[in-house]
């Protein structure tokens, strides 16, 4: 089968259109035939090598961590799924590889496709809203009148978590352009700052909870606008220890990733608030949930652009420029 794969990590370097052989079925698998896959920051910084301390890939790699497609074949022990179900996925870490034609995925980890969307908009779906779903529900237990802020409201997980917080009861609050303010109003975002012209942390105040996903500056920051008690979620880091044992890292994982989220656990702690970094997980049962608000018309996929399998590298160029409203998505067929 066809595949973009990386030999090596590299920031500038470009995936390899290979012939690779078709992954091998284990017993709990289901063979999915790749209709579409979701592009993701995260694919960038794999490449780059970002995770490799936290996820030791072997390589040659095949990167993609968002399907939408066919299952062609089941493994022996697999229960809720049949050959010619339309599903979608985000493959658990160390079994991505979605940008190729074909992957093979453990069960628990898929839902059924939500019967209202297209391939492509299914396969916008899972990793962002895997990472809302975790932070809001999960972590934050996001309830009726809550005030939570979310960062760069227009990109993949904003546009998810905007409408996830808003079906939560929540008063929400984002960062983005100010061409972008209509289109997250109608998201139900209730307070939208422009970041070029305005800093949030002088607009807001005595929130429960921020969702970040910017840097280390953004994230400091993001401590003043929180009440004494409250949760500072990152996604972009910095990881911390119990992340560390949460994954099992080996005993050096996890000092370095002690030693470099020191500073802003420190500082939360002294505010009284809860720090932590999520890595989203795969979970076919949470997606299967998210399946049924979809349906139901209450989160709608946000695509930005498509692209043909052939351009993978012109659409993770296409993320890594920021520019993306919503999510990016490469058609197989």
């Amino acid at each position: 089968m066809k595949a973009f794969i990386i030999n090596k990590y590299s920031k500038n370097g470009a995936l390899q259109l290979a012939d690779v052989p078709v992954p091998e079925l284990k017993d709990n698998d289901v063979l999915v035939d790749v209709y579409a896959a979701g592009v993701n920051l995260l694919d960038s910084k794999i490449k780059a090598g970002e995770f490799k301390l936290i996820l030791p890939y072997k390589l040659p790699l095949i990167l993609g961590h968002d399907v939408a497609g066919i299952i062609t074949k089941v493994g022996k022990n697999v229960k809720n799924f049949k050959v010619g179900d339309e599903v979608y996925s985000r493959p658990s870490d160390h079994r991505i590889g979605t940008f190729a034609e074909t992957i093979a995925i453990n069960e628990k980890d898929v839902a059924h496709k939500p019967k209202n969307l297209t391939m492509e908009e299914a396969a916008s779906i899972p990793l962002v809203a895997l990472t809302a779903w975790q932070v809001l529900v999960e972590i934050a237990k996001v309830k009726q009148g809550k005030k939570v802020f979310i960062q760069a409201g227009s990109g993949g997980v904003g546009t998810i978590a905007i409408q996830l917080a808003k079906h939560l009861g929540a008063e929400v609050a984002t960062t983005a352009s100010a061409k972008s303010f209509d289109f997250l109003e109608k998201l139900g975002a209730d307070v939208i700052i422009d970041y070029k012209n305005s800093d949030f942390e002088s607009r807001l105040s005595n929130y429960d909870v921020v969702l970040n996903s910017q840097d280390q500056k953004t994230l400091e920051k993001s401590l003043r606008i929180l009440r004494s008690g409250g949760k500072l979620i990152s996604i972009s880091g910095p990881p911390t220890p119990d992340f560390a044992k949460e994954i099992k890292a080996p005993w050096f994982v996890k000092i370095i990733l002690s030693l470099i989220s020191s500073g802003i656990r420190k500082k939360a702690s002294a505010k009284n608030v809860a720090y932590s970094f999520l890595f989203m997980k795969a979970d076919g049962e949470q997606l299967s949930k998210i399946t049924t608000l979809i349906e139901a018309g209450i989160i709608k996929p946000v695509l930005d652009k498509v692209f043909s399998f052939e351009a993978t590298n012109e659409a993770l160029s296409y993320v890594e420029s920021g520019r993306a409203k919503g999510k990016v998505v490469i058609k197989l067929k």
